[in-house]
């Protein structure tokens, strides 16, 4: 029995302990509590998670002191419950020691208490995780059902990240921000940097206008932070991994962080507007960081000059200015200065997995909320060919068309790519831009041509999709056993449907013509019988 597992039994076996001795039947309990008698027996076995506000509930009902019953929990078993807390990624950021923990173990009641609590608000945050969950997606159903697959929409977001609010924020913008670029322009100035930029400047720049000092220093094992910056001990430590480009990336935004702190940057950005999450505008301040680094490496007057003469040639335009393809790429999202004005893109980072870790919508289009997306997309494709720059158009089912490109970035770590990472790069902009890329297809029949896609599986309307991974929440899920589509979740059309029915009525007919045919036969065997008894 799992440490879990014998908690619930502990609290079950407590509770049932308690009833007896106040002689109080089972299903009388249950109905005070508001529960049914099964479920309160599965509970008393320890075969079901006691829910925190019914044990609280149950705790008032047979007037116990919670702090009491809950220290007698973890009796004769703190350690071991201890190490388990050590364990959940919840509590790992509290970084305890072991003297800490010596020092909690002295206190058993106390100990129990807490891992007690903790059990109890793990189970109950399960539970409201499912039932978010599936407000979600009713949520989206009801919402999305009536709407294209690129419109706005509209109602309730209960699955509305902090991320999701960056997302919305930059596109808001546009993502451009004057201030950063007239930050980073008077830097640039100031140093008189050239158009490619070294790690040794930007060090210089740090040291000589913040007063900070640099330090290599490898992080503690178990550890992945590759920059720490110190405001109070004016340091910016940096890891000895980091090679010449990122680490160029990390010193030029921790300048942007410094510079946002000291002209009060952000507030001025964000001005007087809410934020839904608390953690929000501190994921602002990061992205804002990260837009002022492209801006101090790859300036904008000299970018944009560079962009419209190699046709947005990502690769070549990286080599240029001696950063990273995943750089430029950013880059290229924020060319919308009103006189040099850039085309529209929306970016995407994927892993092989087809996780999305980073995305930004200049084209309109809509990206699906919790993850996931459609396979037939580029970003995606891009990694049966990771040394080429993969290729196509692609048209949503509401005939909206674009252009993509993607390419692999891949990392590796010891010469391990499974120790490294492997990144899809992708770029996106409305199909009749294609012909200014340097990567344009060319085409006489953009809807010949066009790979049909959609946004995510649960919520694309196409009917005659090949790789579909699940059914989509605009349809009906139905089947028929006589009916076999390319992909089991692709839905069964009407007339796909009437034509299947109307199989199963003819075989329905033939039954019934056979049993008629036995019936008359019968019958006439009756009449035989009754005619010879007469």
């Amino acid at each position: 029995m799992n440490n879990d597992n014998a908690l619930n039994a502990n609290v079950g076996l407590k509770l049932r302990g308690l009833r007896l001795q106040r002689n109080i039947k089972q299903a009388d309990a249950a109905k005070d509590l508001g529960v049914s008698p099964a479920y309160l027996n599965l509970i008393e076995k320890g075969k079901r998670v006691m829910p925190f506000p019914l044990l609280w509930k149950a705790l008032r009902y047979f007037e116990q002191d919670p702090e009491q019953f809950m220290s007698t929990l973890g009796e004769g078993r703190v350690d071991e419950a201890l190490a388990k807390l050590l364990d959940e990624p919840l509590l790992k950021s509290l970084d305890i020691d072991s003297e800490s923990l010596q020092s909690l173990s002295a206190e058993p009641k106390l100990a129990g208490t807490v891992a007690a609590l903790f059990n109890l608000y793990k189970n109950t945050r399960t539970q409201l995780e499912n039932v978010l969950a599936q407000l979600n997606v009713e949520e989206r159903t009801r919402t999305q059902g009536s709407t294209s697959g690129m419109g706005n929409t509209p109602g309730v977001r209960f699955d509305y990240s902090p991320f999701d609010e960056v997302s919305d924020f930059l596109e808001k913008h546009r993502n451009y921000f004057p201030e950063l670029e007239e930050q980073a322009e008077g830097l640039r100035r100031d140093f008189r940097l050239e158009q490619q930029l070294t790690s040794s400047q930007l060090i210089r720049m740090l040291e000589e206008r913040f007063d900070f000092k640099v330090q290599i220093e490898r992080a503690a094992s178990g550890s992945s932070v590759v920059r720490r910056l110190d405001l109070d001990a004016r340091t910016l430590t940096l890891s000895p991994d980091l090679t010449e480009q990122p680490l160029k990336f990390q010193v030029a935004a921790s300048i942007g962080l410094m510079v946002m702190d000291r002209e009060k940057l952000v507030e001025r950005i964000l001005g007087a507007g809410r934020m839904r999450h608390g953690e929000t505008e501190r994921l602002i301040k990061v992205n804002l960081a990260n837009y002022f680094a492209g801006a101090l490496m790859l300036p904008y007057g000299e970018f944009f000059k560079e962009v419209q003469r190699t046709r947005y040639d990502v690769e070549l335009l990286s080599n240029i200015f001696g950063t990273t393809y995943e750089t430029v790429a950013h880059r290229i999202c924020n060319l919308s200065d009103p006189k040099r004005q850039g085309l529209p893109f929306h970016f995407l980072r994927a892993d092989i997995a087809g996780n999305i870790s980073k995305r930004y919508s200049g084209t309109g289009i809509r990206f699906a909320s919790g993850g996931g997306s459609c396979a037939k997309w580029a970003v995606h494709l891009a990694f049966l060919n990771p040394s080429q720059i993969t290729r196509q158009y692609s048209i949503m089912p509401d005939g909206t068309t674009y252009f993509c490109f993607a390419k692999v970035q891949l990392q590796p770590i010891e010469g391990s790519i499974v120790k490294g990472t492997a990144y899809s790069i992708g770029l996106g902009t409305h199909a009749e831009n294609a012909k200014y890329l340097a990567y344009g297809l060319p085409t006489n029949d953009l809807r010949k041509d066009a790979i049909p896609s959609g946004i995510s599986c649960r919520f694309c309307e196409r009917t005659d999709c090949n790789q579909r991974a699940a059914a989509s929440y605009r349809f009906a899920f139905a089947f028929d056993e006589y009916t076999k589509k390319d992909c089991f979740f692709s839905p069964l059309l009407v007339h796909e449907k009437e034509k299947a029915e109307r199989n199963g009525n003819a075989e329905a007919d033939g039954n019934g013509a056979e049993g008629a045919e036995k019936h008359d036969s019968l019958d006439r065997g009756v009449r035989r019988r009754k005619v010879h008894e007469n």
